[in-house]
C-alpha cells in the first residue's frame, strides 16, 4: 500500500507487489471527481446542495433533471403556461423562456430543504442556483416573471426573494405592470399561512382574528410577502 498526499490529505493507493503505481495530483483529482458524488455545503436549515444537469424546462418554476427528477423552485410561483386546454396566464410563456435560457442543458446547483424535500406531486422542492452562485428564483422574481411565495415556510432566502419582489413592484416589471383583476376595497391576509384573500372568500373569512391582517390593496399584501389564495385568486 502506497501513501500519497494531496493538499494535505493522505491518500492510500493499493499497489501490485511486483511494481509500484505512481499517481500524480492531477490524476488523483480526476479520480476524486469521477468517483465521489458532487455534494456542496449544506444550507442553514440542514438542506443539501447538489450539482446536477438540467435536461428540460417545463415552465417558469419547474424543471426536469438528467436523472429524471422533477424540481419545483422553492419560494416562488411563476405564471401558468397554457396546458390541458387552459389558456395560461400573462407572462407565463415569457417566464418559461427566460428560465430555459438560464438553466436548460446546463449544470446547476440545487439546495433541497430537509423540511419539505418533496411536494404532493413527488417533485423535489429546492432553491436553484447557477454555477456563478446567482439564485435563479430571485432573478425571475426581480424581472417580474414570478412572485415570491413562501406560504408560511420562511427560510434563509425568503428576505432576498421579498426584496427582489419589492424592487419589481416599484419598477412595474413584468406581471406588476398589469392592471389588477377585479380589484376589491380590501383584502384579508392570514399571518400564519401568509396568504391573502378576497373579502368574500370562505378561506379568508374563516381566518382567526389573531391571524387576520387587512390590506387596502393587493400590492400592499405582495410587498409584505403574502401570496394570493388559489381559490379566490385575488
Amino acid at each position: 500500500m502506497k501513501r500519497y498526499f494531496l493538499w494535505g490529505v493522505s491518500t492510500m493507493i493499493p499497489c501490485c507487489p511486483s511494481r509500484q503505481i505512481l499517481l500524480g495530483p492531477a490524476t488523483l483529482l480526476a479520480l476524486f471527481y469521477f468517483l465521489v458524488p458532487v455534494l456542496l455545503p449544506a444550507g442553514c436549515d440542514g438542506g443539501t446542495r447538489q450539482r446536477v444537469l438540467c435536461k428540460y424546462v417545463i415552465d417558469g418554476d419547474t424543471i426536469i433533471l438528467s436523472d429524471g427528477r422533477r424540481v419545483r423552485y422553492q419560494g416562488i410561483n411563476a405564471p401558468e403556461i397554457p396546458h390541458d386546454g387552459q389558456p395560461g396566464e400573462p407572462f407565463g410563456l415569457r417566464a418559461k423562456e427566460v428560465n430555459r435560457r438560464l438553466v436548460q442543458g446546463k449544470f446547476i446547483d440545487i439546495e433541497i430543504s430537509r423540511n419539505q424535500p418533496l411536494d404532493r406531486y413527488n417533485r423535489v422542492i429546492a432553491h436553484v442556483f447557477l454555477r456563478n452562485g446567482k439564485h435563479v428564483g430571485e432573478m425571475l422574481v426581480r424581472a417580474g416573471l414570478a412572485m415570491a411565495c413562501t406560504y408560511g415556510k420562511q427560510d434563509r432566502y425568503s428576505k432576498r426573494l421579498l426584496a427582489a419582489q419589492r424592487s419589481a413592484i416599484s419598477r412595474k416589471a413584468g406581471i406588476w405592470g398589469l392592471p389588477p383583476d377585479r380589484p376589491e376595497d380590501y383584502y384579508i391576509g392570514n399571518s400564519r399561512s401568509l396568504r391573502f384573500h378576497r373579502p368574500w372568500c370562505k378561506n379568508g373569512r374563516q381566518t382567526s382574528m389573531k391571524n387576520r391582517v387587512i390590506f387596502k390593496s393587493r400590492l400592499k399584501a405582495f410587498k409584505e410577502g403574502y401570496c394570493p389564495c388559489r381559490a379566490c385568486r385575488p
